[in-house]
């Protein structure tokens, strides 16, 4: 496909229809799209807004608010292809719960079917024409007591392909192209009034960087943050250029609310969920502002400590560790003191500490000088590991007496008659091997075995290590009633 020809696809727009496909060039202006990133007639790039919403916009002039409301109908979504799919789906999710829709992951019980499908192989298409032959049955015996059900295909086989699905599945009642799910609401309100309707309209620039997107799976293990979208370097072999436009970059305020968000989700979970352990790893390697920015690590002194107390108000009794550089380039004995002020000010539970060693091909060799002297580096290092370890017993000694849950790991590297394991900050636990009872076996005394849960009361307390005897073996689900 030539440029031209591929500028003129771009252009082109699939939108409502009872007959055959209409261009958006032939379109009436109430009805072509309006797209804030787009003039109105021809799909070419015009300024961004200051400020886009992800809220239900105003209505065009063929349909009332209440229209574009899901007034409750539940949407079934299925994904398809890759893990920009998994984030389109989660964007389109976002943006349909804010219109009123609600999900279920029960096919037989949804309103609207909505399938994000793939285009970059022949075979993922093949995949969404049999599916649809499926939803072609269902939708055949669909009850005329409820509502219509609609079927929309999304993403790059949509783009690809709109005529064609249109025409030969009539069944399928919306299209919506990678960069139109803000049109959804409307795309659906149209299918409500039997039309089939579709919005495959490119953008030039970013469309959804105030879009929230919402996890699809409530088991998933992993959240996806996109920073870009479609790409310029039309491979030969590669269809994306052309199912998901020019390559453009989200502002990097957007991608940083994102992954701010994200991390609160964390903290929540760590908070939450017995089964996580409430322990993070906080990398500080200096406690002075100049140090940190010679270095290139991206905050202050003050951004970090802010960090801190945020974590601990998020996760009380979260255990904290880091690492910290001794005599990094131009390190000051004032930029010193201000890192040993803050491990005695934070407290860390477990720390990894080092004198600087120039590594080759690093910026600092090219850019900065090794000018600490050796002696001096030691000497700095070893108050820093003098004042960590003091903190850490303190910090730790705030366990001695108390009952803490233990997973066993197996046999003390130091004693053959003790066993080694972590509690729920991933401090290690000595105790001795002994004999205890089995909380879910009344009067079964057991020992207890790697991967274990014992309950442990705590005797005494190190910078490392905390020592108790076992009073018990137990699981995660009953530990709660005695810790």
């Amino acid at each position: 496909m030539t440029r031209p020809e591929v500028a003129a696809e771009r252009k082109s727009l699939v939108y409502e229809r009872s007959g055959g496909p209409v261009r958006g060039s032939d379109l009436p202006a109430e009805l072509r799209l309006r797209d804030p990133g787009h003039c109105c007639c021809c799909g070419s790039a015009s300024a961004p807004q200051e400020k886009l919403s992800s809220e239900v916009e105003d209505p065009p002039p063929y349909l009332t608010m209440d229209e574009l409301l899901g007034r409750q109908r539940k949407v079934y979504l299925e994904t398809y292809g890759c893990q920009m799919n998994v984030n389109d789906t989660e964007i389109a999710w976002s943006i349909l719960q804010k219109s009123g829709y609600l999900r279920t992951s029960n096919l037989q019980e949804a309103d609207v079917i909505l399938l994000v499908t793939c285009s970059v192989r022949e075979k993922a298409e093949q995949t969404i024409w049999n599916r649809l032959h499926q939803l072609k049955a269902l939708k055949t015996r669909w009850p005329r007591s409820r509502v219509p059900l609609r079927i929309g295909i999304l993403g790059c086989m949509a783009e690809r392909l709109k005529e064609e699905i249109l025409n030969r599945e009539k069944m399928v009642d919306i299209l919506a192209g990678p960069d139109a799910y803000r049109d959804l609401p409307r795309l659906l309100a149209v299918a409500e009034s039997g039309q089939q309707a579709a919005n495959v309209l490119l953008s030039l620039d970013e469309t959804y960087a105030d879009v929230m997107p919402v996890q699809t799976s409530a088991s998933a293990t992993s959240a996806f943050v996109s920073i870009m979208r479609g790409c310029d370097n039309m491979c030969s072999y590669c269809i994306v250029p052309f199912t998901r436009g020019r390559e453009r970059s989200r502002p990097i305020a957007s991608i940083l609310e994102e992954v701010k968000k994200l991390s609160e989700q964390v903290l929540q979970l760590i908070h939450e969920r017995d089964n996580i352990c409430k322990q993070i790893h906080l990398p500080a390697q200096s406690g002075s502002s100049r140090v940190l920015e010679a270095m290139r690590r991206g905050y202050s002194r003050e951004a970090y400590v802010e960090l801190v107390h945020h974590i601990r108000e998020s996760i009380p009794g979260v255990s904290l560790s880091s690492d910290f550089i001794a005599g990094f380039c131009g390190e000051t004995e004032e930029d010193h003191v201000q890192t040993v002020s803050l491990l005695r000010e934070v407290q860390y539970n477990m720390g990894f500490l080092f004198a600087y060693s120039m590594r080759q091909k690093t910026r600092a060799y090219h850019r900065l000088k090794d000018d600490v002297p050796e002696e001096v580096k030691l000497r700095r290092l070893e108050e820093l590991i003098t004042i960590f370890r003091e903190e850490a017993t303190k910090a730790n000694q705030t366990s001695v007496g108390c009952t803490q849950l233990v997973l066993v790991e197996g046999l003390s590297k130091r004693s053959a008659t003790d066993l080694c394991g972590r509690n729920d900050g991933n401090l290690k636990v000595i105790f001795p091997d002994a004999e205890m009872e089995d909380v879910n076996n009344p009067g079964l005394r057991v020992r207890a075995q790697p991967g274990d849960y014992v309950l442990v009361k705590i005797t005494s307390a190190s910078s490392q290590t905390l020592r108790g005897h076992v009073l018990c073996r137990t699981t995660l689900r009953d530990s709660s009633a005695y810790c």
